[in-house]
């Protein structure tokens, strides 16, 4: 009888709610980072070894272009672009740059060059110009890995245990272990940028990774609650939705991961991706959780009167955050 009992309550244990599981505010940092990564379907090992390709290397007006191709994952090779200034030695601060969707399928990393917008200059310029190196991937579906329809490989994933974030994700992961394994990056001077898709991709991947030391997103902070209620969930690809995410998470809840490091957000007031009551919400929550860790200078929500695009003031604010946390 006392056996029966004993199954009887694992089995119910196993049937707990999220509700009734301990919650987010009971758990560490780190138990939490490994519930949200746990969220994101089977991956393959974060241990496996990283191989890569150097395709070609020439200079540029003044910078070195490395076109590699990494082995990040054991499944589809991941063509990236390592840039670096030409005339600056030693370990350097190295920013990852995460490209937008937009439905430029084809761009995907190219974008680091070309710009996402034509009346900016494209980060590779602004970047490089201060000293500093980049890695560009192309992520699932984009740039050279594009070629079959975002909702077929969505939905072959998600028939095999795979999310398609996820998998996202974890590339980038892998990307900020194959730049830690260079001699030239200086391993504690890691930041992060992108707009759009690439602006949650920086968030994600600072919440996710502590070696990030700097993370700046823009047009993507998006109030998963809120975009709910203003009918907006058909305004993000379906490459964007993790299945059980809000059961365990909140928009806040993923970049309060990212407490105490430095956080810009940059958002437009008439972004639909972005209600303007979520923006309210993350301000209010994560501007008190920064406080409460003793570094309320580290965050920062800036809005302008625009939609869903980087304006030249927010490149301003983008690089000026840079220069102070990749700084000696």
């Amino acid at each position: 009888m006392r056996a029966i009992l004993m199954v009887m309550t694992l089995m119910l244990g196993s049937l707990l709610t999220a509700a009734e599981q301990p919650s987010g505010a009971s758990m560490t940092p780190a138990a939490r980072r490994a519930q949200l990564y746990g969220l994101l379907g089977d991956l393959p090992p974060r241990d496996r070894p990283i191989t890569v390709e150097t395709l070609s290397s020439e200079t540029r007006d003044g910078y070195v272009v490395e076109k590699l191709r990494l082995d990040l994952n054991g499944n589809q090779p991941v063509p990236a672009y390592f840039v670096r200034p030409a005339n600056v030695t030693g370990r350097i601060p190295v920013v990852l740059y995460n490209h937008s969707h937009g439905g430029k399928y084809a761009l995907g990393k190219d974008e680091l060059f070309k710009g996402s917008a034509p009346y900016l200059t494209p980060y590779a310029d602004d970047l490089l110009k201060r000293g500093w190196a980049v890695l560009a991937i192309d992520h699932w579906l984009f740039g050279e890995r594009s070629g079959r329809p975002e909702n077929d490989v969505f939905k072959e994933m998600i028939w095999n245990g795979r999310v398609l974030w996820g998998q996202m994700v974890y590339d980038n992961l892998r990307a900020i272990d194959y730049l830690v394994s260079r001699p030239d990056v200086d391993t504690k001077r890691i930041a992060t940028v992108g707009m759009s898709m690439g602006s949650t991709m920086a968030w994600w991947t600072a919440a996710l990774d502590e070696r990030i030391v700097a993370c700046a997103d823009i047009c993507c902070l998006t109030d998963f609650h809120a975009l709910i209620d203003s009918k907006g969930l058909s305004g993000h690809g379906i490459y964007y939705y993790v299945p059980n995410l809000l059961k365990h998470f909140t928009t806040t809840d993923i970049n309060a991961l990212t407490i105490p490091r430095a956080h810009l957000a940059l958002a437009g007031l008439q972004d639909k991706l972005t209600p303007v009551a979520g923006l309210d919400k993350i301000d209010a929550n994560l501007t008190k959780l920064y406080a409460e860790a003793g570094v309320a200078d580290r965050w920062k929500l800036i809005r302008e009167d625009v939609g869903h695009v980087e304006t030249p003031t927010m490149r301003a604010a983008v690089l000026a955050f840079l220069e102070k946390w990749l700084a000696k």
